[in-house]
């Protein structure tokens, strides 16, 4: 999953001779919050976000009237205010770089730049939770299966086969670890082989199978547990 797969191509962009209120009014009516700034061949040099605007104006917590405050905007420019030292990502990286790099700066945007730092992208936090959704099938028709089972080499391929020998196409397959519950594949099929058949198939196999959750066409979700063990 490369960041150029879930980024907004071609953001709009702003120079650095633009006012704020202009800024302000682009945010507005395209419903987003920051804004990256670019010289005259596109390359990135700066950002523009509405928490800094009101930071710099003191908009929330000003003395001056609502016609002062527009005005000081208007003749504010964005080269003003903007961030300069710029956390950017490349769009042919793995979008697990992009989460790692927010993380780490502790921001919800990068923007997406070439070698030579032209803006190509933006991708945001919740772009990265949407890529998370649909790398595991969220909302999706199919049937995902929670398998505790040992963590030890082998075990995904025998898992795989007990699905394949069922005639099921495998969506998508994560593996997680956990110290309360070990190590758990989790698998979302799709295919006409039944709950009840692959429950059954998974145990005989020596598998765990401690979750089902079965989301029909229409969206609707039916969740099996399986009974704590005595």
């Amino acid at each position: 999953m490369y960041v150029k797969d879930h980024m907004t191509r071609n953001p709009i962009t702003i120079s650095p001779d633009t006012s704020i209120s202009k800024a302000l009014d682009l945010m507005a009516k395209n419903h987003f919050h920051r804004l990256p700034v670019v010289d005259k061949e596109g390359k990135l040099i700066g950002l523009i976000t509405e928490g800094l605007v009101s930071e710099s104006s003191g908009r929330n917590n000003t003395s001056l009237d609502m016609f002062q405050l527009n005005y000081l905007l208007s003749r504010t420019k964005a080269e003003d205010i903007m961030i300069t030292d710029v956390t950017s990502i490349s769009p042919d990286v793995f979008l697990e770089e992009a989460a790692g790099a927010m993380l780490k700066a502790k921001i919800s945007v990068l923007p997406v730049v070439t070698d030579d730092k032209k803006v190509v992208g933006i991708i945001t936090e919740k772009d990265i939770f949407q890529a998370l959704l649909d790398l595991m099938g969220h909302g999706r028709q199919g049937t995902k299966f929670i398998i505790r089972c040992e963590n030890k080499p082998g075990v995904l391929e025998k898992v795989a086969k007990c699905f394949a020998d069922e005639d099921a196409n495998l969506e998508s397959l994560a593996v997680y670890h956990s110290e309360e519950r070990g190590t758990e594949v989790v698998i979302k099929a799709t295919g006409e082989v039944s709950v009840e058949t692959m429950t059954d198939v998974l145990k005989n196999a020596g598998f765990d199978p401690v979750h089902v959750i079965q989301t029909s066409k229409e969206g609707q979700v039916i969740v099996w547990t399986a009974p704590e063990k005595q």
